[in-house]
Order: structure tokens, then C-alpha cells, then sequence
């Protein structure tokens, strides 16, 4: 699509906007904090200049959790993050983020697009009073499901870890008798460096190998069971947003959409020489046997109803996944061609 095409309808008139973004992974990291960079460089083109966006790194000018909070109260007047980051305090947003056995992301961007999944990201920010409007601005496919020092082969293996574990996943490991602890990417080096972790998880291949994981565990496990696929969100103060025409919020809109599309096109270029790389490195690659999938997909199940009976609105938005994802069924188990052994 054309840039012409796209700010035909921004008017001249349109007040000009600079949208302050602190954002929660380093735009150096490839398909994980490089989607808003590009979105920042695109939107202003798409909304013919009226709209500018200044990133600030991570921790530069807030911290990565303090993002929600400062969007709402109209500190800064936009972040990017991913909604798992406040399952703290909103149970539900982790739904909106990355789904342990859940949708892989055309599937995710189906329910979020033209079921009701958007719907509901907009009313969980708005019924617990956060002033912000939010957009799903990128999109990435699986994770690795974890870097540990020793194979893990069943249950007991597991018992006793210390890890660093992201969103819903790690009340899966919880209740398997590992210690987990959320770190942000700088800080999970260190951490195994120094021993306070055992085992991590991050992200994907390529992003892992920037952060340098493979230097001090070499055995690291698939599927990413917890992670199939892992949403961004680009959150706009509402009343910076409603101060927007709409042909802005339409050209913020539409660039997030786009950059959906970036960002999953650049994931899934690069993972596989970055597992070329690491196994030049003494990395090896290990696929949870059956017994282990098996255990983390009925734990996750145990979770589930822990939680639906916790909050209502998390209830709400997995039983309207769920309806959605057993109807996609039908077309997953007959369209797709068996993955490569």
C-alpha cells in the first residue's frame, strides 16, 4: 500500500502530535523491540506528518512495568509493551498476550481482528479504569521454551529450579515445583551468571542469541509451549487519543496493522540461522517428550480453572477464546500439512 494511498484523508488542519513512548524491550533486539522502531519511522509518513513518535529505551525514562500506569495517567502520552506485563493486576491480560498451548498467531490475530478478542482488550483497560486506548502493534511466532544447565527428562528434573519465567506459562511451572521470577531481558545474564537463576526463558532464538544465554546454559528446549505466539501493544492516552482526528487514528491504526505484518515477516526470517549458530557453539536442542508436553498441557488446564474462578472477566475472555478456537478446529486439523520431523 501506498504512503499516497494512505494520507489521502490527513488534512493539513490535523493538529501535529508527538507521541512520547517509553518502550519495554531495546529496539536493538530483532522482532521484538525493532517493530516500533519501524513504526515510528512509518507513522509519520502514514499520517502525513502530523504525527512524530520519540522512543525511549527501556528504563530511560520509565521502567518497563511502570508503562500502563503512565500512559493512563497521561505521565508519558503512549507506550509499547505486551499486556502480560500487568497480569498482576489485571488477570485477564495475560489472554491478550501469549496463551500457554494457545492460538499461534494467524490464529491470534483472527480472534483479535474478526472475533471478539479486540473488543474485549479495549473493555479490560476500560472497565478497571484505565485511560488508555490500546492496539495490537506486533505480533511474533513461537518462543524457545527454555535454556537450562542439564537435560530435563521428567517431572522430578524440574523440581527445585529457580527460573525465569514470562506470563501464564510460569503458574504452569509453579505448580511443577519451580521457583520462577520475571526479569526483564538485561537483567537474565546476570542473573545466570551469578547463579540466582537456574534456567530461563526469553524469546526467541535469534533475540536469545543477542542476549547471550548460550554462553553459560547449553540446552535449550522446543516447542515453546508456553508461547506459540506473543502479542505487542502499542497504548495511547485516551485523551490524547480522542484529541486525534479521525483520520489520525486511523493512520495509527492502520500502521499498527502493518507493522503486524512486519514484525512476524522479520521473526520468522532469521530463527533458523540462529540455531545454525548456536549449535556452532556447543548448543544442543532438545524436543519435550511426550510425558513432559503431556504434564505442562494438563497443569495449564489446572490453571485455567484456578483462575476462571479467581476473576470473572478472566472466565469471560478464555471462554470466548475458547468458543472461537474450537470452531478455528475444524479448519486447523483439515487445512494444514503435518509439521517436518
Amino acid at each position: 500500500m501506498s504512503s499516497t494511498l494512505i494520507t489521502a484523508g490527513v488534512s493539513a488542519a490535523d493538529k501535529k502530535v508527538l507521541l512520547k513512548t517509553p518502550i519495554a524491550f531495546g529496539s536493538h533486539l530483532p522482532a521484538l523491540g525493532t517493530p516500533i522502531k519501524w513504526y515510528a519511522e512509518q507513522i509519520q509518513v502514514t499520517s502525513g506528518g502530523t504525527i512524530k513518535m520519540k522512543i525511549y529505551e527501556p528504563g530511560k525514562l520509565i521502567s518497563p512495568t511502570e508503562i500502563l500506569d503512565a500512559v493512563s495517567s497521561g505521565k508519558v502520552n503512549s507506550g509499547y509493551a505486551t499486556a502480560g506485563y500487568w497480569q498482576g493486576k489485571l488477570p485477564a491480560a495475560a489472554l491478550f498476550s501469549a496463551v500457554p498451548f494457545g492460538p499461534e498467531a494467524g490464529e491470534y490475530m483472527a480472534w483479535l481482528y474478526f472475533g471478539n478478542g479486540l473488543k474485549l482488550y479495549q473493555e479490560m483497560y476500560d472497565s478497571n479504569g484505565y485511560n488508555v486506548k490500546v492496539l495490537p502493534c506486533a505480533i511474533i511466532s513461537p518462543e524457545t521454551s527454555g535454556w537450562f544447565k542439564k537435560p530435563i527428562e521428567k517431572p522430578e528434573d524440574l523440581e527445585g529450579l529457580t527460573m525465569r519465567f514470562f506470563g501464564l506459562g510460569g503458574a504452569v511451572m509453579e505448580k511443577l515445583g519451580v521457583g520462577t521470577v520475571q526479569l526483564p531481558g538485561g537483567e537474565i545474564f546476570g542473573a545466570l551468571e551469578k547463579g540466582a537463576i537456574d534456567a530461563t526463558e526469553f524469546s526467541q532464538p535469534a533475540i536469545d542469541q543477542r542476549l547471550g544465554f548460550h554462553k553459560i546454559v547449553k540446552y535449550n528446549y522446543f516447542p515453546g509451549w508456553h508461547q506459540q505466539s506473543t502479542v505487542f501493544e502499542l497504548l495511547i492516552n485516551k485523551d490524547t487519543w480522542n484529541d486525534m482526528s479521525k483520520n489520525q487514528q486511523i493512520a495509527l491504526d492502520v500502521t499498527c496493522r502493518a507493522t503486524m505484518t512486519y514484525s512476524i515477516s522479520e521473526g520468522e526470517s532469521m530463527q533458523f540461522d540462529a540455531k545454525e549458530k548456536f549449535q556452532e557453539k556447543g548448543v544442543k536442542f532438545r524436543y519435550w517428550n511426550d510425558e513432559m508436553l503431556t504434564l505442562f498441557e494438563n497443569t495449564w488446564l489446572e490453571v485455567v480453572e484456578e483462575k476462571k474462578k479467581e476473576d470473572a472477566f478472566f472466565k469471560k475472555v478464555w471462554e470466548d477464546m475458547s468458543k472461537f478456537r474450537s470452531r478455528y478446529d475444524l479448519w486447523e486439523k483439515n487445512a494444514f500439512l503435518p509439521r517436518a520431523k
